[in-house]
This record gives C-alpha cells, structure tokens and sequence, in this order.
C-alpha cells in the first residue's frame, strides 16, 4: 500500500518517550508555567477519517477558478503559458525533487549542471555576462540589485519607476528601509517611464535607475533613452524583464544594462497562486563577485573530465557577515530545473514562436477593443499585456466574467487611483482567437 506519510501509533509514542526518559508528552512542556499553558479546546473541526478528509478537500479545492477550465487574461507578473509535459517528468525524479543545497560537488553533478545551464541561459537571454543560480522570485531579485547598487556605488538613493510592478516596489521598500537607503519614484507618462521627470531627479546620490521591460501596464519602456540618464553620473542601471519577452525584444544587455531582474515563471513554472516561483539575477562581469545567492561554475577534475563546482558563494553563510553581499541562503533549484527544462524543449526558435505569438495575439485582441469602442488609454508598443478602459468596477465586471468561465484582468485601480476603472489585460500563446473574441463580446455588454 502506498502511503502519503506514516502515521505514529501509540506504541511510537509510548518508545519514544521512554527513550528521551519521560513518561508523558506534558512532561517536554514542565518547563512552561501553568499559567501561560492553554488549557481550552481550539475552535477547529473535529478529526475525519482520510477518506471524509480527501472528499471535504477536494470539494473545496473544486472551488477554485483553475487556468484548466478556465481562459485566462489575468497576468500582472504571473502568466498562464504552455508547459512542455517533459518539464513535471524531469522535475518528479526522485534526484531532483528531493535535492538539498549542492555542498559537496562529487554527489550533486546532476544538480549543480542543472545549474549551470540555468545561468547559461540567462545570460544569453538577458545579454548579460553572468547569472547566478536563481532567488527566490523576480521582486526579491529586484530589491537585491538595489542593495547591490547601493553597496557597489556606496551611495543612499535608488531611483524606481512607477512604472515597475507594486509588490516589487514594496519588496524594494521593506529591504531599503533596514538599509537606510532613500527610494524615490519616478512618475510616468503616457504609460511609460517620464524621462525628463527621471532626469531631474538624478543627482550624485542616485545608487541606480530601476525600470521595468515591459513594465507593469505593458508598455515597452525606451531603454536608450533611460540608459543614457542613469548613467549620467556613477550610477548603475537595472532593468526587471520577463525574460520570455526577451525571446523577441533585444535584451537589456545591449542597452548597456548593469544589472538584470526577473521571474522565470514564463518557462515551465505554474501560477500556483503567485509562488513559488523563480527570481532571476544577471550582471556584468566587473559586478560578478557583488552577486547575491551563489554561482555554478565549470571545471575539469584531475583526470581532465568536466565537472561543476559551486563558484562563487559570497553570503553569510560562507564567510563573515560584515563581508557578505546578501543573507539569501538558498535558490530555487528545483523551479530553475523546470525553468531549463522548458527553455530546453523550446529552444532558440521555439522561445521566439511563442514570444513572437503572445506579441500577435495581444495586438490582436488590442485591436478588437478598439473597434468595439474601448478607450485603450496608452497606445505604445506592447508585449503581451495592455490597458484597457472597462468604465466601471473592474471587480465587478470579474465576478460576471468568471461565470462565463473567463478569468478576467487586473484591477489597475487597487494601485494606481488614477486608473479606476482600467484592467491590465494579458493575452499569451494559450489564448485563442474565440476565447479573445468572447472576452471582447462579454466586456462589451458589460460595457453599455
């Protein structure tokens, strides 16, 4: 029979007790007092049977709106993308899925090019020199480049376009705020970065410059010009991209970024209601020994074979902490296996197919707004995200959705009061032109 954990019985209990020398469980709490133990009964259910469990919480898990039954233009930083089936079969071995950190090389071969080829990748994605082996999601990333700015530039302030995504900007905040470092947002304009606001508020305290390509409303932010104010004085540059978009935009990198962000999540890696997922961090080579988390690197042993070594470790769990860049003690290796895996099965052309899809799509749908009369208040060039003016409760207009079974679009209100009323709408390589034109229809009578 096959279990999904042991259960103890009270001849367990019973031996291990009289192993540790106690005779009763109460006796491992004698220490607390009487008066602050809790005596009363907790206000939770009774206990079932497995089985009465399994029906209670499937039916409850039945409830959910999945991304199976359901079309889906709900993106805001977590997408709904093909899934190569190969992505669960590698991730489920044993080897992988129950993989601990990699500290001694000679038995973790397997996870440490796993690895490798993650960072590989990024770099060829984000045209940057070097990745390290992941974070734990894209708004952590992003706040840990701040501090590497501020760390690097020894200076106080980071510039943050409104335009980069809320929940990073309150990541960036909470870690800023135990660092003493200034942040700053730089407003918008026309749904992009406002680069004369950006210019007249760099100083020579500015630590960097963080913008968003595409940024959180969808529009593709003009790195040229943002990269030629960042760097007006010794200040870095750091960019926050989906790194599928990157499959047809040019790459950060060869705007002259320093610093790349983001969330692999578009590769291979389910919503799973908005985590675990996979933050990523790309450099170039001159901040290589700034990098939080740790490198994978390749070698040869003393037989001249390939091998792969943990390179570059510089945290506090390594060495003093005064000296160390990060207190980020782990990655995401096994989201990073799956992030490989699916950029594998891809590959070059097949990253490009589906970036290039989810531009045709979006631009599609885009269109069909407009000719239905939909305001489309920001017009610029787009990926697969764009806002649309619903004209009133988004929130309401979601609950109706729902029943057609549409998830619908991101309530922009709840972050930006001066677009109540708008839904950022996402539109992937999953969406089909009927699912878009029914969404179109469905906002529509909603709409008049």
């Amino acid at each position: 029979m096959k279990h999904r954990y042991l259960p103890m019985t009270e001849q367990d209990k019973n031996e291990m007790l009289q192993a540790i020398g106690v005779s009763t469980a109460d006796e491992l709490f004698s220490d607390i007092p009487e008066s602050v133990q809790f005596k009363g009964e907790y206000k939770i259910k009774k206990a079932k049977s497995e089985p009465a469990l399994m029906k209670e919480l499937s039916a409850l898990a039945a409830k959910n709106a999945d991304l199976r039954q359901n079309a889906s233009f709900l993106g805001a930083g977590v997408y709904d993308h093909y899934m190569p089936v190969i992505v669960d079969h590698v991730i489920s071995r044993s080897e992988f899925y129950t993989a601990y950190t990699p500290y001694q090389p000679e038995i973790s071969q397997g996870e440490l090019q796993a690895i490798f080829e993650f960072q590989t990748m990024i770099c060829e994605l984000t045209g940057m020199d070097v990745a390290n082996s992941s974070m734990y999601d894209g708004g952590t990333a992003l706040a840990e480049a701040a501090m590497l700015a501020s760390g690097h530039t020894k200076k106080k302030k980071v510039l943050v376009s409104q335009a980069v995504h809320p929940e990073s900007r309150l990541v960036l905040e909470t870690y800023a705020k135990g660092q003493y470092i200034d942040v700053v947002e730089v407003p918008t304009k026309n749904g992009v970065t406002d680069v004369d606001a950006l210019n007249s508020l760099m100083d020579n305290d500015v630590a960097c410059v963080i913008v968003q390509y595409p940024n959180f409303l969808g529009q593709i932010e003009p790195l040229k010009e943002i990269e030629a104010v960042a760097h007006t004085g010794k200040s870095l540059f750091v960019v926050s991209s989906n790194p599928l978009a990157l499959g047809a935009l040019t790459p950060p990198g060869k705007f002259g970024a320093d610093i790349v962000v983001g969330d692999a999540q578009p590769f291979g890696i389910p919503a799973a209601f908005g985590g675990p997922h996979c933050g990523y961090f790309a450099v170039t080579s001159k901040l290589m020994r700034k990098v939080p988390g740790r490198l994978v690197g390749q070698t040869v042993d003393e037989e001249g074979k390939r091998g792969f070594v943990l390179t570059l470790q510089a945290r506090e769990q390594h060495i003093r902490r005064d000296k160390a860049t990060s207190n980020i003690c782990s990655n995401q290796a096994l989201n990073a296996l799956a992030a490989s895996v699916a950029m594998t099965a891809l590959g070059k052309k097949g990253v490009k197919e589906i970036a290039t899809q989810n531009i045709q799509k979006a631009y599609y749908a885009k269109q069909q707004f407009k000719e239905n009369g939909f305001e489309i208040p920001f017009d610029g060039p787009i990926f697969n995200e764009f806002v649309v003016k619903v004209g009133k409760s988004v929130k309401d207009v979601n609950a109706r959705l729902i029943e057609t079974g549409i998830i619908g679009g991101y309530d922009l209100g709840r972050d930006y009061p001066e677009l109540e009323g708008n839904m950022l709408v996402a539109v992937t390589e999953l969406r089909t032109k009927e699912e878009i034109d029914t969404l179109v229809k469905e906002l529509g009578d909603s709409h008049e």
